[in-house]
């Protein structure tokens, strides 16, 4: 059987913690940051883990890691 590939846009988007869980960065950082609170933006800066429903299907794209 070939090896499977990995999807790499979501190999730039995603990254595996040690314990396993899928960690993601915030969206709605990159542009049209002047009406945004100095708050918010340094919430959106920090990354975060992907919600248990969504884990099976970025799995699945990064067969890998």
């Amino acid at each position: 059987m070939t090896k499977m590939k990995t999807h790499r846009g979501a190999a730039k988007r995603f990254k595996v913690t040690g314990t396993g869980k899928i960690k993601r960065s915030k969206a709605y950082k990159s542009h049209i940051l002047t009406k945004k609170s100095p708050k918010r933006k340094r919430q959106l800066a920090k990354s975060t883990i992907i919600d248990k429903n969504d884990c099976n299907r970025i799995k699945r794209l990064l067969p890998y890691q």
